[in-house]
C-alpha cells in the first residue's frame, strides 16, 4: 500500500504592498489531520490557504501538494448558463476516471500470465488506482453526490437549472458539495459555513471527518471548529509567533489562556531587569563613595585604592551597558491588551419631553494583529 502524500509548506513568504502578510511559514499537514486557521481579519488564513492551493505564488518558499487538490473558492470556475449537471459531472470525473481505469487494466491483467513482462507493473498500477479510488469511494459516488445534495439543502433544485438561476448563498453551497462529492486528497476550505443552516452544518462536519486526506480550514465558527479539528493554527500575535495547538477549539482556548499567562509574566520580568540594567549602566565612581571623605587608615594609599574602586566600578558600568544592550535587541514585545469597552463617563444629554434627540457617545475599539510563524506535525 502506497503511502498518501502530505501537504508541507516551507518558509512561505508573501508579500501585499508594503507588508508581509507571510513571513517565513512552514506548515506539515499529513493525511487524516483536519487543521482549523483561526484570527482576526488580515492575518493571512485566506492568503495562506490561496498559496496553498496553487492560486498564487509565493514571494519565496515552496509548496509540496498532493496530486489532486481542491479549493473551495468564493466563486466556482464555471460560466453562469452552466446547469448544475455540469458541476456534478466534474465532481465526480475523477472517481469515474478512476473506476474506468480500473477496468481497463484488470482486462490487461487477465490478459498477461503470471510472470510475464509486464505482470508486476500492471499490478502495481491496478493497486495504486484501487487505492485511489477506495479514497474517492468511487463505487458510490453517484448515490453520495445526491446524498450531498440533499444534505446541504440542494437536493430539490432541478439539475439542469443553471448557476445564474441560482442566489448566492445556494451557489456557495453547490461549491462546498462539489468539493465534498470529489473527496480530493487535500481539501483547503475558506469559511465553509457562510451559507449553510444548522442541519447542512452539521452534515458537512460528518463529511469532512470521514475524509482520509489533508484538510485546511479557515473559520470563525467555534463550534464548526470543535466538530471538525484535530489541530488549530492561530494566527494572532503570540510571544514566539502564532502557533499550532493540538485539539479542537475547546483546547485551544485552555492552551491560549495559558500561553497570554506566560507571556505577560516573561514580559514583566524582563521589564523588570531592564529597569535594574538601566540604573547599573547610569552608575559612577561618584555614587559609590557617598562623598565620604577617606579614614586615616586609607590616605596613605587613597590613590591607589580609589583607581581600583573606578576599575571595578567602570567594568560593572561597561558590563550592564553590554546586558542592556542585548536585552533591549531581543526584548519579548508586549502582549496585546484584552479588548475592553469603555462606556462614557456621563450618560447621554437627553431632556424628555422637550423634543432633542439624545446624544450617543460609541467609543471605537481598535485591535492590532501581525503574522510571523512557523509549525509542522
Amino acid at each position: 500500500m502506497s503511502v498518501r502524500p502530505a501537504l508541507v509548506a516551507h518558509e512561505l513568504v508573501r508579500v501585499r504592498g508594503t507588508r508581509r502578510v507571510l513571513d517565513g511559514v512552514s506548515l506539515t499537514a499529513a493525511p487524516g489531520h483536519r487543521i482549523g486557521l483561526i484570527g482576526e481579519n488580515g492575518t493571512g488564513k485566506t492568503t495562506l490557504l490561496r498559496v496553498l492551493a496553487g492560486v498564487d505564488e509565493p514571494d519565496a518558499g515552496t509548496v509540496t501538494r498532493p496530486p489532486d487538490v481542491g479549493f473551495l473558492h468564493q466563486e466556482m470556475p464555471f460560466t453562469p448558463s452552466a446547469p448544475i449537471t455540469t458541476v456534478l459531472d466534474d465532481a465526480l470525473r475523477e472517481a469515474r476516471s478512476d473506476l474506468a481505469e480500473l477496468d481497463r487494466i484488470g482486462t490487461a491483467l487477465a490478459a498477461a500470465p503470471e510472470g510475464a513482462e509486464d505482470h508486476d507493473r500492471l499490478l502495481a498500477a491496478y493497486g495504486e488506482v484501487l487505492e485511489r479510488a477506495q479514497d474517492r469511494d468511487a463505487w458510490d459516488a453517484d448515490r453520495r453526490a445526491q446524498a450531498v445534495l440533499d444534505g446541504l439543502g440542494l437536493g430539490a433544485i432541478p439539475h439542469d437549472r443553471t448557476l445564474a438561476a441560482l442566489s448566492g448563498g445556494q451557489r456557495g453551497r453547490l461549491a462546498l458539495a462539489a468539493m465534498l462529492i470529489r473527496r480530493p486528497g487535500a481539501l483547503l476550505l475558506d469559511e465553509p459555513t457562510n451559507h449553510l443552516d444548522d442541519a447542512a452544518a452539521a452534515f458537512c462536519e460528518d463529511q469532512l471527518r470521514a475524509m482520509p486526506g489533508v484538510i485546511v480550514l479557515a473559520s470563525h465558527d467555534r463550534a464548526f471548529l470543535d466538530a471538525v479539528c484535530t489541530d488549530v493554527v492561530d494566527l494572532d500575535p503570540a510571544v514566539d509567533g502564532p502557533v499550532r495547538h493540538g485539539g479542537g477549539y475547546t483546547a485551544y482556548l485552555t492552551a491560549k489562556r495559558a500561553e497570554a499567562q506566560r507571556w505577560r509574566r516573561r514580559y514583566d520580568e524582563e521589564q523588570a531587569q531592564l529597569a535594574e540594567l538601566r540604573e547599573a549602566a547610569a552608575v559612577n565612581g561618584h555614587h559609590v563613595a557617598h562623598g565620604r571623605a577617606p579614614r586615616d587608615s586609607e590616605k596613605m594609599g587613597y590613590g591607589h585604592t580609589a583607581g581600583r574602586v573606578q576599575n571595578q566600578i567602570s567594568r560593572r558600568v561597561r558590563d550592564a551597558a553590554r546586558r542592556l544592550e542585548v536585552l533591549e535587541r531581543h526584548q519579548v514585545a508586549a502582549p496585546p491588551e484584552p479588548l475592553r469597552f469603555h462606556p462614557p463617563a456621563t450618560p447621554p444629554a437627553f431632556a424628555p419631553g422637550v423634543g432633542d434627540e439624545p446624544i450617543v457617545t460609541v467609543r471605537m475599539l481598535e485591535v492590532s494583529v501581525g503574522c510571523g510563524w512557523t509549525t509542522s506535525s
